[in-house]
């Protein structure tokens, strides 16, 4: 027994650094990209890209770079944004490297021990899928009110 929890453990942390790892360099990869590439898609003809959109990210991940980088992490459509936009804003590497190593632990921490503990639970086995859906939809519900927030606040204006 003794020798089966020491090889379980030894897992988990073998997990957790490899998704650790995996987390930050894909992250970086990602600002990188948009640093060196992004900005050559912002021009004043564009529909999409308008220069004046850069320039908000700019004062953006000035402001929230930090935090969003962090925040980014657990909501799962925005996390695949917001590294590529904080290098097109050009958001300092240092200050970027740190905030995705601390995002990047905490997100793999959370979710491998969250797994790890939960997973032995006979309610959680049997009704996975359902937990899959409530996690997505608790994960997006911020967002969504934000976005609908801003949609109200728009039309109020026209």
């Amino acid at each position: 027994m003794l020798i089966k929890s020491y090889v379980i453990c030894y897992n988990v942390v073998w997990l957790f650094t490899a998704f650790t790892f995996g987390a930050i360099i894909g992250d970086t990869v990602n600002y990188w990209i948009g640093h060196l590439l992004g900005r050559r898609i912002f021009h004043e003809k564009s529909r999409f890209f308008k220069k004046e959109y850069l320039t908000e990210a700019e004062k953006f991940y000035g402001k929230h770079g930090g935090k969003t980088i962090i925040i980014a992490r657990f909501v799962p459509i925005i996390r695949t944004f917001a590294p590529f936009v904080a290098g097109i804003g050009r958001m300092s590497y240092s200050r970027f490297i740190t905030y995705n190593i601390i995002g990047g632990v905490a997100w793999v921490a959370i979710f491998l021990l969250a797994g790890y503990f939960f997973g032995s639970i006979a309610l959680v086995k049997s009704n996975l899928s359902l937990i899959i859906i409530g996690i997505i939809f608790i994960s997006l519900f911020p967002a969504g009110l934000r976005f609908f927030g801003y949609i109200l606040k728009n039309r109020k204006r026209s």
